[in-house]
């Protein structure tokens, strides 16, 4: 199991130790870090920046959203970040939400399934730097009846084929995943709640004549490190309060539909009614601790190893860390990480 570095959004002050801690990470052997992106910063150009400063993890968009860009760009964007990096880039792609979706993008969210599957032939099409023609339900290139022409990428990309992970959390979105990704992104991913996840990417896996071994799993998990691991959660209740409440309206919020699926529904609905009536600590505080632990790495460094083998034994082959710590203390912390893996014994 390798670890990652998952740095999340760009923009919210802590910038100049993003970059630390993506240099830390660097030198100690990990494999990747990642870069989010909502309707704040832009994960293209903070990863162009990092990859400017680090010389060997690779850099991957944990995710680019699908409606923010058409295919041919997000293809023209992988070839110049692959080549940039020298080969180093990974292209994380996901739906994003309907409220994202439509809101800031005005792209309608219809469709999610078939939109992903003709997005991601389009990119893969343009950096084999094949001329493009696609007739697809959802995309059709060129246009018909126009002046258009069918195009080939003039970028040459280091690697013939560039990783591309999906971030999927539903049943159907899993099994797509599983038949043509290279990875999966998942969050609030848990080794006691995986089966029935891989149940789904392994179907979809079978589809394409393909395994589980196939794909690189790579969740994020938040990771702090302490003496009490029940005041180590307390650091991540007000992230998994924004996710399960309001990441999404109350009819539309999938990782909220996520912990259902757990078994945490009476849990995920308080934790979003109050959220939603801008109950914020009341929603942080209805946050079961069971959760937060099952999703987290939390605790002193023997206990964290423990868990990191439970998340191995679950199929995790890229553990993606995200330091909940205080700035200072990121560096340390990725350090923790190291060690707890390596007391594991699943590097």
């Amino acid at each position: 199991m390798r670890l990652g570095l998952n740095l999340g959004y760009w923009g919210a002050g802590n910038d100049a130790s993003n970059l630390v801690l993506a240099k830390e990470a660097d030198a100690l052997g990990y494999s990747v870090v990642w870069v989010a992106e909502a309707y704040g910063s832009d994960a293209p150009t903070v990863l162009s920046w990092i990859a400017a400063q680090t010389s060997s993890i690779d850099v991957g968009s944990a995710v680019l959203q699908i409606p923010a860009r058409t295919p041919a760009t997000t293809a023209m964007t992988a070839a110049t970040l692959d080549t940039l990096s020298g080969g180093r880039f990974r292209l994380g792609l996901g739906v994003s939400g309907p409220q994202v979706s439509e809101g800031w993008h005005g792209v309608r969210f219809t469709a999610p399934l078939g939109r992903t599957r003709e997005y991601v032939d389009i990119v893969r099409a343009a950096l084999r730097r094949e001329k493009v023609r696609y007739d697809g339900t959802h995309f059709r290139l060129p246009l018909p009846d126009g002046p258009g022409k069918a195009l080939a990428l003039t970028v040459h990309p280091v690697r013939d084929h560039i990783p591309t992970y999906l971030a999927a959390i539903g049943p159907k979105n899993l099994e797509l995943t599983g038949e043509i990704a290279d990875g999966w992104l998942p969050v609030f991913f848990s080794p006691e709640h995986a089966a029935t996840h891989l149940d789904h990417l392994s179907a979809g896996a079978a589809k394409a004549g393909r395994t589980l071994a196939d794909l690189d799993i790579a969740p994020t998990v938040p990771l702090v490190p302490g003496e009490d691991w029940t005041v180590c959660a307390d650091s991540v209740r007000a992230y998994a309060a924004l996710y399960l409440g309001g990441m999404g309206s109350r009819e539309k919020n999938f990782y909220n539909q996520l912990a259902v699926r757990m078994g945490y529904g009476d849990a995920a609905a308080e934790v979003q009614d109050r959220y939603l009536a801008k109950d914020y600590a009341g929603a942080m505080a209805a946050v079961p601790l069971e959760f937060l632990d099952a999703t987290s790495l939390l605790g002193p460094v023997e206990r964290i190893a423990e868990r990191m083998t439970a998340f191995a034994e679950a199929g995790v082959t890229t553990l993606n860390v995200s330091p909940f710590v205080a700035p200072e203390n990121g560096a340390a912390t990725l350090r923790t990480a190291l060690d707890a893996v390596e007391r594991a014994g699943v590097a």
